[in-house]
């Protein structure tokens, strides 16, 4: 994402599609090198014009992951899966907000009610992984909640500066963050 500043990778190199229709992004590092497989549904990579909202957050969210895993690698730094479900829900609403900006002004409020009030998850409440899915999405709505007035009114600087703080922050950091907005 050229919002956050970085260098990576041309992520087609890393993409494959899914065996089970579901973004997931595979991580194995061995003697000091990180392998980054990153699968995508396969309706994704076969037709990218029209896909459901699902489907293009699915791509956001396997982006994400990738940009921030590639960047925190290396700055010889350590992810959370916490962190990476919090930054990859952050971006959806910067994506998806993004485009909806251009057909009307309401459109990211609409969008942040979709993404994280009306959000459905696919593992169970009480179960670790079905925590932290929800624990990110409650952190990034209030973040994005904070930072909406600055999309919407293209207070650009102001917000992008945020958003590359958010992207380099760790988890702690990001939680801090989240907290003081």
């Amino acid at each position: 994402m050229a919002l956050y500043g970085v260098e990576a990778p041309d992520i087609d190199d890393f993409v494959q599609p899914s065996d089970d229709g579901r973004e997931r992004v595979d991580v194995h590092e061995q003697d000091g090198f990180v392998e980054i497989a990153v699968s995508l549904p396969a309706e994704a990579l076969e037709q990218a014009e029209a896909v459901s909202l699902d489907v293009y957050c699915q791509v956001v969210e396997g982006v994400s992951h990738f940009l921030y895993l590639v960047e925190r690698a290396r700055r010889g730094l350590p992810a959370t899966q916490l962190e990476l479900e919090l930054q990859a829900e952050v971006d959806k609403y910067v994506v998806v907000s993004g485009v909806a900006r251009r057909m009307s002004p309401r459109e990211p409020d609409r969008v942040r009610h979709r993404l994280f009030q009306q959000a459905r998850f696919l593992h169970p409440e009480g179960s670790e992984i079905g925590d932290r899915y929800r624990l990110a999405n409650q952190l990034a709505s209030r973040f994005v909640r904070r930072l909406e007035p600055e999309l919407v009114h293209a207070r650009e600087e102001g917000s992008v500066r945020k958003l590359r703080r958010f992207f380099d922050a760790g988890q702690r950091e990001k939680i801090e963050m989240v907290l003081a907005a």
